[in-house]
Order: C-alpha cells, then structure tokens, then sequence
C-alpha cells in the first residue's frame, strides 16, 4: 500500500529502473516520461519511502559466476508459521530466494543455488531440520528476467 496512487509516469520509472537501474539516470527515465529530472528524482524517493521499489541489486548469473545447480524445493510449514520462517530459511548458506505460495499443498518455494550436489543437499537438509517437509526439489537449466511490462504503458517516446 502507497501513500500516493501508483500512475502512469510511476510505472514508467519502474518500467526503466528495472530494465537497466545501474545505468539508467534520472535525466534518462525524464526524457523517456516527458517530466523533468527533478521530478523523477522526486518520485523515485517517493516510491522508495513507500516500499514500491524495495531496494537495488546486481542481477547474477550465477552459472557463469562458478555455480551452475540451481535448485527449486517445494515446501510445507504450518500455515501460522509460513511467513515468520522465512527470514531464519534465508540464512541457510546456498538459499538465494524463497516465496510463500498461498495456493497448493506446497506453500514455500526455496531457490537456492550451489557449485556441486554437495552445496544444494545439506539446504534440503537443514529445511528438514526446521521442521519442513521438503515435497518436491527441481533442478532448474536456466532462469531469466523481464520487466514487468504493465510497468511499461507510462508516457515515454518510442
């Protein structure tokens, strides 16, 4: 939930952030929106405060980077205790993601990523150990990114 409604010059500047945010300037998404710099600037510390946008980061390739398994495992905790656990699997060496899943019997997706089998068992492991059932693990050949494209229906040139 935002303070301010989401519109369409909001969705452009997160259109763009999430296309390239390193090299993308605030003069840049401006030009793109038909608005000035310093409203950019202004909005993106507007979304910022409201959580709209979480933070910045490097996407990582992490085959190329010396880690070529990445592991899905479907999981299963109590349903009161599924979004407070999160934090404590994040903190398992190897785990680089994991989602609560509202619908199914599997109700947490845990991403984590190694350099051999023996990176990826002992996270199943240690899911084991919390108390989760582990129901289904899947190896994953590649995984790839795009923005969001609702984002991209803002006024930019084309």
């Amino acid at each position: 939930m935002t303070d301010e409604e989401i519109d369409d010059v909001d969705r452009a500047i997160l259109y763009a952030l999430q296309e390239d945010a390193r090299n993308m300037s605030s003069g840049d998404i401006a030009e793109r929106t038909g608005t000035s710099d310093s409203t950019v600037r202004k909005r993106i510390r507007r979304l910022e405060a409201d959580g709209v946008i979480k933070g910045y980061s490097a996407s990582v390739d992490y085959q190329r980077s010396g880690y070529p398994l990445r592991m899905l495992l479907y999981c299963t905790a109590s349903i009161p205790e599924r979004g407070e656990i999160i934090p404590e699997i994040l903190d398992i060496d190897c785990v680089i993601s994991v989602q609560e899943l509202v619908t199914g019997d599997q109700n947490l997706l845990v991403t984590a990523v190694g350099e051999t089998d023996d990176d990826i068992t002992p996270v199943a492991q240690e899911l084991l150990d919390m108390g989760l059932t582990v129901a289904d693990e899947v190896l994953v050949r590649s995984h790839e990114t795009t923005p969001f494209g609702k984002f991209d229906s803002g006024p930019h040139e084309a």
